[in-house]
Parts: structure tokens; C-alpha cells; sequence
């Protein structure tokens, strides 16, 4: 299949129509119509040699909150409140963050900074999220994504601490369930993820699923 390059029109092909690795489009810019419309259409942006691509994997990798795993040591964790937790504090932080720590096996970073500009500018519109894990004054871990009626997709996570970044998940998606969100979109597959329940769904479900999701 064609992998279809964009223009200033505010259309996407069907995300059906994507490359076996979910690959389905490039170019185009990163407004917030256009970047709210992708995640309605259950794809998503990711960067290359600074060009944007759009994505659309089949299968999706899924978190629904009544499937979270928690562990003996996190649970630890959360026994002894070892983090502070708190949503929708310091956005700005947290996608910095994203973008400037390293991770095991990955040699760069695909947030770029007109991407994180444009995730500050959903952000001020109310559509991205992030939720933090601090130690003290300091924060040390958090997550963020878009929020859509009862679908919240995350996008990036970071730790400067051991564990603080799954402290902050945990704790959103705990607070997600409460607020009977469907389903927290991990995208694609990390043993990260996996190991927080988060399963493989066949992209025709998951488009379901999200149309679903939208109607709030």
C-alpha cells in the first residue's frame, strides 16, 4: 500500500490503509486540528529526521484500567507513599523531560520541539494531560497523552528515579478507572507496558472501541 503524503488539507487516509508496521502517512504539520483529528482517527505522530509520520499499527497495544497489574514492590511503593503524586501540574516539565532523558536502547528522542510545542499548546486547549511523581520539591517522574471523551492516549513517560515513572502511571490509571475512562492507548508494544497489563488488540476492535469512546 501507497504511504500518503499530506498537505495542508485536514484529511487522513484510513488508517486500514496503513503499512504492515503501521506506517500510513507523512507531512503535513502539527496544529492542534490536525493532531486531535489523528488521535480521533486512531493514529498517531511520530518523528523522523524531522518529518512528521502518522501511524496506525495493527495490532494496538491496550491498557484497560480493570486489567492493571500491580506488583508486590510497587505495591510496596505505594503502602509507603514513597512518591507524591499529582495531575496537570507541570506539563511543561514533564514533556521536557520526555524529550531530553535518555532510555535504555534508544539512541535519541522522536519528540521533537515543534512537537513539544504543539503537546504545550493542547495542553493551554485542555485535550493533554500529564501526571507526576514527586520527591519533595522535586519531580522525578511523570507521563502525559491526550484525553478524548473516555479514551486517554498516552504518548511518552521518564524517570529520574527508580520506579517513579510507573508510580505516576499506576496512579493515573487508578484515577481513570474512578472516572470510568475505557482505555489507556499504549500505542505499541514495550515488556514495560506488558508488565502493567497492557495487551495486543486488533486495530478493527480498537477503532471500535475508540468510536465508542469518543461519544463520551
Amino acid at each position: 500500500m501507497p504511504i500518503y503524503p499530506l498537505d495542508d488539507k485536514l484529511i487522513f487516509p484510513p488508517p486500514e490503509e496503513s503499512e504492515p508496521d503501521g506506517l500510513l502517512a507523512f507531512g503535513g504539520d502539527l496544529s492542534s486540528e490536525r493532531l486531535l483529528l489523528a488521535y480521533r482517527s486512531g493514529i498517531f505522530p511520530w518523528f523522523e529526521d524531522d518529518i512528521p509520520l502518522w501511524w496506525s499499527p495493527d495490532p494496538r497495544f491496550v491498557l484497560y484500567p480493570e486489567e492493571l497489574k500491580i506488583s508486590k514492590s510497587m505495591k510496596q511503593l505505594f503502602k509507603k507513599e514513597m512518591f507524591r503524586f499529582t495531575i496537570n501540574t507541570a506539563f511543561a516539565e514533564v514533556i521536557s523531560n520526555c524529550r531530553k532523558v535518555d532510555r535504555e536502547g534508544q539512541s535519541g528522542t522522536w519528540i521533537t520541539k515543534d512537537m513539544e510545542q504543539a503537546y504545550l499548546e493542547l495542553h493551554q486547549l485542555g485535550h493533554a494531560h500529564s501526571a507526576e511523581a514527586w520527591l519533595g520539591n522535586r519531580l522525578v517522574g511523570g507521563c502525559y497523552g491526550i484525553r478524548m471523551g473516555k479514551a486517554y492516549c498516552g504518548e511518552s513517560m521518564f524517570s529520574l528515579v527508580s520506579n517513579a515513572s510507573k508510580y505516576a502511571f499506576i496512579s493515573y490509571a487508578l484515577l481513570l478507572k474512578e472516572e470510568s475512562i475505557s482505555f489507556i492507548d499504549c500505542q505499541v508494544y514495550t515488556p514495560h507496558l506488558e508488565s502493567l497489563g497492557a495487551r495486543p488488540v486488533p486495530r478493527k476492535h480498537f477503532l471500535e472501541q475508540l468510536r465508542n469512546a469518543l461519544k463520551g
